[in-house]
């Protein structure tokens, strides 16, 4: 299905270059010159090299890459705290780069806020008082604004710390203060540098799933920095992977681990633990031959399986809601003994999946079986697609020894 979510940022051709002789360096990077060269005959450093994308009202992008790439410095042209050498970025179709300083200025204030890596807290500061203090700058009434802290406090688990002090909080708890002093301001755009990079695993974790909580109830158009291509998958619906300052590829998790467009990202995805992203929707086959309950019999049943040349079929019901399975073995049974209906045949009993199950969940659940596995819409009930063992064994060999023990240990369990 298309999206058919507005365009809330678009970014057209944008270059940064540092150095002193930028229109010279522009030129040469034009002529496709490398950034290594212009460096030797410029002394200009290529920060963002012509990028293009576009971000989607309420999605998460995540730009990553590493140290170098070029991904902090392109976020802060976004918002222009670095002034871009060349091309556009349009908010809601209104040209950024164009801005006189006060318009950026209100832009600044009312529609997009940022969370830096520093947490950036006034120490001498309550919580309540830092979380306001972005609609402090922006003039808001004092009543007005600590109500506003008040509620953003509390959406990310603060509530109740609103009088203590910087000092008297984990590092957690302060980039929960950071967010919520972004989510006071109320903005339309998110951008977040390496917000959680400098959190101790355990506690990175638990920020990526408060951010993906607060997302669900708020619907932010976000866009994150990192370094860390599993926090990208998790938390991303898309994600740009820069390598000196060009986007190598812009894809959902699925769409880079499954064709990386380059080398070098290749490279980089090898290193991705594929069991917990490849999912359900990634492997079923759609053009299901089904039988259908109220309708077929037996001989109907076996007619459609001599077509298809298999032995087992998933059986809906007249809603298309799926019921389970038949086999042939079974229905010619129930021919012999001249039944019309194909119910003493039905076998219910049987697993299914949603189309966000990873690999990892569907293992466990082929164990013992000898038909694909059912990938059903969570809502109505109907059969979505099927996946077949084969799939599942195919991704299963991309796993290491140890991974597969585990799984095999998980599926006993069951």
């Amino acid at each position: 299905m298309a999206d058919k979510r507005k365009i809330k940022i678009k970014v057209e051709d944008l270059t940064l270059i540092f150095g002193k002789r930028k229109q010279d360096a522009l030129a040469l990077l034009e002529k496709g010159v490398s950034k290594d060269e212009i460096l030797k005959k410029t002394k200009c450093t290529v920060g963002v090299n012509k990028a293009n994308f576009e971000i989607k009202e309420g999605e998460v992008f995540v730009i990553m890459g590493l140290s170098g790439s070029g991904k902090s410095t392109l976020i802060r042209c976004l918002n222009r705290l670095i002034n871009p050498t060349a091309g556009k970025v349009f908010f809601d179709e209104h040209d950024i780069t164009r801005e006189s300083n006060k318009e950026l200025l209100e832009t600044r204030r009312t529609e997009m806020s940022m969370v830096f890596q520093k947490f950036g807290l006034l120490p001498h500061r309550t919580i309540l008082e830092n979380a306001a203090f972005g609609l402090e700058i922006r003039g808001e009434e004092k009543q007005k604004r600590e109500e506003r802290a008040l509620e953003a406090l509390e959406t990310v688990g603060l509530k109740g710390y609103e009088y203590q002090y910087p000092s008297a909080m984990s590092g957690g708890m302060q980039q929960r203060v950071g967010l919520a002093r972004a989510l006071a301001n109320d903005p339309e755009v998110l951008l977040m540098d390496e917000a959680f990079s400098a959190l101790d695993p355990l506690i990175k974790a638990d920020m990526q799933d408060e951010l993906l909580a607060i997302q669900s109830k708020l619907h932010k158009t976000i866009v994150f920095i990192t370094h860390d291509l599993d926090e990208a998958m998790k938390i991303g619906d898309r994600i740009a992977i820069m390598k000196d300052g060009v986007i190598n590829q812009i894809g959902t998790a699925e769409d880079i681990l499954t064709n990386p467009a380059t080398e070098y990202v290749e490279a980089f995805v090898n290193k991705v633990d594929r069991k917990t992203i490849i999912t359900a929707e990634t492997l079923m086959f759609e053009k299901n031959t089904l039988v259908q309950m109220a309708k077929d019999g037996p001989r109907g049943a076996i007619r459609k399986m001599r077509t298809v040349a298999v032995d087992v079929l998933p059986v809906e019901d007249e809603n298309r809601v799926f019921l389970g399975y038949v086999w042939l073995q079974d229905l010619l049974e129930l021919e012999k003994e001249k039944e019309t209906s194909i119910e003493k045949a039905l076998k219910t009993n049987v697993p299914s999946v949603y189309k966000h199950y990873s690999v990892e969940d569907m293992l466990p659940l082929i164990t013992g079986i000898k038909y694909p596995l059912a990938v059903i819409d969570e809502v109505s009930g109907k059969l979505l697609g099927l996946i077949s063992q084969t799939s599942l064994i195919i991704e299963a060999t991309r796993f290491g020894k140890k991974e597969i023990s585990e799984l095999k240990e998980r599926a006993n369990e069951m």
